[in-house]
């Protein structure tokens, strides 16, 4: 969920046309055979998260895991699954709710996943495990020094002082239904300073660094918590769930139960507190995916 100012718009472009690319050649690859194949996104959580599902299979199952991580976006990893040439993917319900299935977004996170399950396993032949346990949603970030300063513990809250400061963001929050403009309507918020928009790596920097005031985020980002910032209470529901989710192929699950048993282990096992740190330890502190992933399934009693 990321993207960028005009300095980066080429380099998007680039990745976009790569990405299109690579996606023809993966999805009408050869077959993989009976081993499971684990597929993510190309973003930070969403390669820890693969990581996370395959070696956990590994450890249960003791069947091979194939990783294709790093894939894409959406709609490459969706296109994978459908081809059977993953077996299977993280996904987010708000994701799959609008970008999929082009519905109007919802803040009901329970009627948002029942209609995903539901309309995926009658499209798709995909079933929605249960919910990993942490929801990846937008959050509007504040400094802490403000959020004491300023008594700011809700978005309400930043009413009276939005005139005056400045909020930043990606460029893909600018253009989302679910984004600014939509968020200043609900909660009457009146920036008069023009948004800035930046790359994901500069937003939570910036805003620690005094050059804006407030950040539109991800909720699960690591350096929310390494650079004392603090995330304020969605108090109208704005932002629409995005719980995490792995799916399967109902195919690859008729052929391996045990896939279906492993991943039930996994309910609620990761809270929004730990994929912060799991994100943080990677981006932060540039440790080893592998190693990180290792030590917190240990951690859950998961582990070898």
């Amino acid at each position: 969920m990321s993207q960028m100012t005009r300095w980066a718009n080429g380099r998007i472009a680039t990745r976009l046309t790569v990405g299109l690319s690579f996606a023809v050649v993966f999805l009408t690859g050869c077959s993989h055979g009976d081993r499971i194949v684990v597929g993510s996104k190309n973003f930070t959580e969403q390669v820890i998260l693969g990581e996370l599902i395959a070696q956990h299979l590994e450890t249960q199952t003791g069947l091979e895991v194939d990783r294709k991580l790093n894939l894409g976006g959406t709609f490459i990893c969706h296109e994978g699954l459908i081809a059977g040439q993953l077996d299977i993917y993280v996904e987010y319900t708000g994701t799959a709710h609008t970008a999929i299935l082009g519905r109007v977004p919802s803040s009901d996170s329970e009627a948002v996943l029942e209609g995903v399950r539901e309309a995926y396993e009658e499209q798709f032949a995909i079933r929605w495990m249960a919910p990993l346990g942490f929801s990846n949603t937008y959050a509007v970030v504040v400094r802490q020094d403000d959020a004491r300063r300023y008594a700011l513990r809700t978005i309400s809250d930043l009413v009276a002082y939005t005139p005056g400061w400045t909020i930043g963001f990606v460029h893909e929050f600018a253009e989302r239904a679910d984004g600014y403009r939509g968020l200043v309507s609900a909660y009457g918020l009146e920036f008069e300073r023009t948004p800035r928009e930046m790359d994901i790596g500069l937003v939570y920097p910036s805003l620690a660094g005094g050059e804006i005031d407030v950040a539109a985020g991800n909720s699960t980002d690591g350096l929310i918590d390494a650079l004392n910032l603090s995330i304020l209470q969605d108090d109208l529901e704005y932002f629409p769930p995005y719980e995490a989710v792995p799916l399967v192929r109902e195919e690859t699950l008729d052929r391996h139960p045990e896939v279906g048993r492993a991943l039930a282990l996994l309910d609620g096992v990761i809270s929004e507190a730990d994929m912060r740190m799991l994100n943080y330890r990677v981006d932060g502190e540039h440790e080893d995916v592998n190693a990180v992933v290792d030590e917190f399934l240990r951690s859950k009693g998961l582990g070898n």
